[in-house]
């Protein structure tokens, strides 16, 4: 399952990070997933920094900058996928 948590407001191209603005939680190590007009990225948090300071866990209403596998645009959204679990079917 996939939950909005922002879009990307900056690109750096140059460094391959893009700035998010949050409306959900987000830490280190959480699965997300970047979809716009011409972007689908699915990729793990592996680095964060707000205000060039490294971190491991942002809030709702934070700017937070991440390193990205692949470009991506000024308001693609950002989803957190959630990894639902799965209940053995009974037979």
């Amino acid at each position: 399952m996939e939950v909005e948590i922002g879009r990307v407001t900056h690109y750096y191209n140059h460094l391959n990070v893009a700035v998010l603005r949050l409306t959900g939680s987000l830490k280190l190590g959480d699965k997300i997933h970047i979809l716009g007009h011409s972007t689908d990225v699915i990729e793990r948090v592996a680095s964060m920094e707000v205000e060039r300071h490294p971190i491991v866990w942002v809030k709702p209403g934070d700017d937070v900058a991440i390193k990205v596998v692949e470009p991506v645009h000024e308001h693609d959204i950002v989803y957190r996928i959630t990894e639902e679990s799965i209940e053995p079917h009974l037979a």
